[in-house]
């Protein structure tokens, strides 16, 4: 493909990605398809000779699109949101064009520096306090990181290189493997997954802590558990608070969580993945107070902010703290300005070395939405959830399972958990919306979270409609 025709054949590309979204509504939200659908499909190797960008297109309907399942759907109401935009997606492809791998400032300078400017941006409009930013020349700053379960995983393995070294300092005696086999970090029983799967990659003890009856962690909790493995000669060294659960979207007590973390000497980690987009609506942050006790905070764009995946934001206090757990200089990868205080090098922040232009996506979003038109994308899902929760109540077969603060809705049939199974059954074998479920202690409980950028108050009532005809179909089944 030459540029004559790269220029024919991405406009007509770019028609295609136009009228995908604007006909996915008409889309089954959710595949027709099996296991291993795609496979008897495409030939068993590649070709040998070229095959036709016309022959691509046509099986891009064929063969994709049948096993796709379609997130940006306003009937898809499944997971959380990922973002999708147009100014994000016309970033994306700028930054495959120039292609860099910015793993140093050297490696491409623009690529470092505006990453560091619009975490600095985002700071901003998250009113994180100052030490978290960059341009005060202090000690913190922020990253962009692939996902929050590598943000969770990074603050981990800093946290723990840390105690370390301050447990070796006061008793060189101690071996690595000694403190290691000691060391025990610490989570909400509501944390996500990846925050058990960062404790086993890090070879570290991970002790969930019981939360309280709005699903939330309490000092009260957290100090009893801090206690007891205390005395049974165990070192606490990471606490991960989590604002905006997958679950329910509950939020851990930061302003008691916190301070504790301080007294103790443990690394404080915020997970805020999904919640932290809503921290720009003056309105929603105070749901974020607290965070002045974190050394690390995370949250992603990529999810509810209109920045395609990936693009997880991740600041530190003390950016040494971070970038000592990874340091590793080889010749070839070192530059004249690497020392000079004035820039960072990504490559000391992050697992992987290589990393892509990804702040393009928040510059070209943030400029061309603002921060206003961000805060009303937020402001108009949270609406619509509550539109949902109203719905619901007024069913007075539903209830509602946790609180509703932002864009996630939990609901259930009362009733037994088997009732509630059925019932999401039928719902994603008619395919025409898409949820997915959640435990809330020994409940099975049903998520409707507003996910779609054009998801409206009629998508909200239709589904409503289809779950009500559903729900009398189930009940009615229980009672045969």
């Amino acid at each position: 493909m030459n540029t004559s025709e790269f220029r024919r054949r991405g406009k007509e590309m770019v028609d295609y990605v136009a009228n995908y979204m604007e006909g996915i509504e008409g889309r089954q939200v959710y595949p027709d398809v099996e296991p291993g659908y795609l496979r008897p499909l495409i030939p068993d190797s590649a070709p040998q000779e070229p095959d036709t960008f016309e022959d691509i297109i046509n099986d891009i309907e064929k063969i994709i699109m049948p096993g796709v399942t379609h997130w940006h759907s306003p009937y898809f109401f499944a997971y959380f949101p990922t973002a999708s935009s147009y100014p994000a997606m016309l970033a994306d492809m700028l930054c495959g064009a120039i292609g860099c791998i910015g793993f140093s400032w050297a490696a491409s300078p623009a690529c470092t520096e505006l990453e560091t400017v619009m975490m600095d941006w985002l700071g901003k409009m998250l009113e994180l306090p100052k030490a978290f930013l960059t341009e005060n020349a202090g000690e913190g700053g922020g990253v962009i990181q692939g996902s929050a379960s590598e943000a969770t995983l990074v603050a981990l393995l800093a946290a723990r290189t840390k105690a370390i070294h301050r447990l070796q300092a006061a008793s060189p005696e101690l071996t690595q493997a000694a403190i290691m086999e000691k060391l025990v970090a610490y989570s909400s029983d509501q944390a996500h997954s990846s925050v058990e799967r960062a404790g086993l990659i890090g070879g570290v003890k991970l002790k969930a802590i019981p939360s309280d009856g709005n699903f939330a962690m309490r000092a009260s909790a957290l100090q009893e558990a801090l206690e007891r493995d205390r005395a049974a000669g165990l070192i606490p060294f990471f606490v991960v608070a989590t604002l905006g659960t997958t679950t329910c979207c509950s939020f851990d007590n930061l302003l008691e969580v916190g301070p504790i973390c301080n007294k103790e000497d443990m690394w404080l980690h915020v997970d805020a993945a999904y919640a932290g987009s809503a921290f720009i609506c003056p309105e929603f942050r105070h749901l974020l107070n607290g965070v002045e006790f974190a050394d690390s905070f995370n949250f992603n764009p990529h999810k509810w902010l209109l920045v395609n995946f990936d693009c997880s934001a991740m600041w530190v206090k003390k950016r040494p703290d971070l970038t000592g757990a990874f340091r590793l200089d080889p010749t070839y990868l070192k530059h004249s300005h690497q020392d000079s205080g004035l820039i960072t090098d990504y490559r000391h922040w992050q697992i992987p070395l290589g990393r892509r232009f990804r702040s393009l996506k928040m510059w070209f979003v943030f400029r061309m939405y603002g921060v206003k038109g961000l805060q009303a994308y937020i402001r108009k899902h949270v609406q619509l959830s509550h539109e949902f929760e109203s719905l619901v109540l007024q069913d007075p077969r539903f209830e509602i399972c946790a609180e509703v603060t932002l864009g996630l809705v939990c609901f259930r049939l009362k009733g037994s958990n088997k009732v509630n199974e059925a019932l999401l059954q039928r719902i994603n074998s008619a395919k025409k919306i898409h949820l997915v479920p959640c435990h809330l202690r020994d409940k099975f409980v049903l998520r409707f979270a507003i996910c779609s950028r054009t998801v409206e108050s009629a998508h909200v009532q239709r589904a409503w409609e289809h779950i009500k005809e559903l729900a009398a179909d189930v009940l009615q089944a229980e009672r045969e």
